[in-house]
């Protein structure tokens, strides 16, 4: 059995292999296609080191085909901007059957200056009760609200997550993977009857396009918030939101997703 977490961390240090051009190898899963929260995490860290002076701002990712799990990914860069505290990277991530997703990345050195926030008070985590087991997240998960539940319930969520102990830097890059999860689960929620267990079934899924904006230096081993809602399913697609919090309250991103969604059998 493969050790998911240091599966995971494996994957999140690509290799060069010429000028802006990259490699990193694919989890070890089960799951029946490459996860995207894997091509935001390492697109994050392969621009990074295209600018190893900056950190991500924000990452803007469009998925045009599906990828095949456990297959590695080539990276392709190009840095059409760099200036003195801003970055921007334009990256295509590659496997033999063609372009599996295409990012543009923005990248700032964080400065100093006047800070103000406009957000609802975050309480304690759950306790030991609301430990969760979620497949693609290796760590610790908590949450009050049942995702799954089968009764209609409002298009709300919020997840506790906090890693083992791991180098600051590669904090946005598994805040990234981690946002990839439940946004499709929590546009789901008002749907009596229908879980995301029943992918493939009474639905078919897809994220199409996927952002977050980073507006802290964020560690991910310390308790966070992931605080989510989805405004709008129609016409065959989805939409979530989300904020993820510190255990103070200092919100330190925020992320968005559309994700095709039709029901009915495939």
């Amino acid at each position: 059995m493969t050790d998911q977490w240091n599966d995971l961390l494996d994957c999140l240090v690509p290799k060069p292999l010429g000028e802006g051009v990259y490699e990193a190898r694919s989890q070890q899963l089960a799951y029946h296609r490459l996860f995207g929260g894997q091509l935001l995490a390492q697109s994050a860290r392969v621009a990074e080191l295209a600018c190893p002076d900056k950190s991500v701002k924000s990452l803007h990712m469009l998925f045009p085909r599906e990828g095949r799990g456990g297959e590695p990914v080539r990276y392709e860069t190009d840095c059409v901007q760099r200036g003195r505290t801003y970055a921007a990277v334009q990256i295509q991530a590659r496997q033999e059957h063609g372009i599996v997703a295409v990012a543009t990345v923005s990248l700032h050195t964080w400065e100093g200056g006047p800070q103000r926030q406009t957000v609802e008070a975050v309480g304690a985590p759950p306790g030991e009760q609301g430990r969760i087991e979620l497949e693609l997240l290796p760590w610790e998960t908590r949450t009050a609200i049942d995702l799954d539940s089968p009764d209609s319930e409002p298009p709300v969520y919020e997840l506790w997550t906090r890693t083992p102990p791991v180098a600051a830097e590669l904090g946005a890059a598994l805040l990234a993977y981690t946002t990839d999860l439940t946004l499709i689960g929590t546009a789901l929620r008002p749907v009596a009857g229908v879980t995301q267990h029943d992918a493939g079934s009474a639905f078919v899924s897809a994220v199409t396009s996927h952002t977050v904006w980073f507006h802290q230096p964020v560690r991910s081993d310390t308790w966070l918030v992931l605080r989510q809602h989805s405004p709008v399913s129609a016409h065959g697609r989805c939409h979530g939101r989300g904020d993820i919090l510190t255990e103070r309250g200092e919100l330190v991103a925020s992320y968005a997703q559309d994700a095709l969604l039709r029901f009915g059998r495939p």
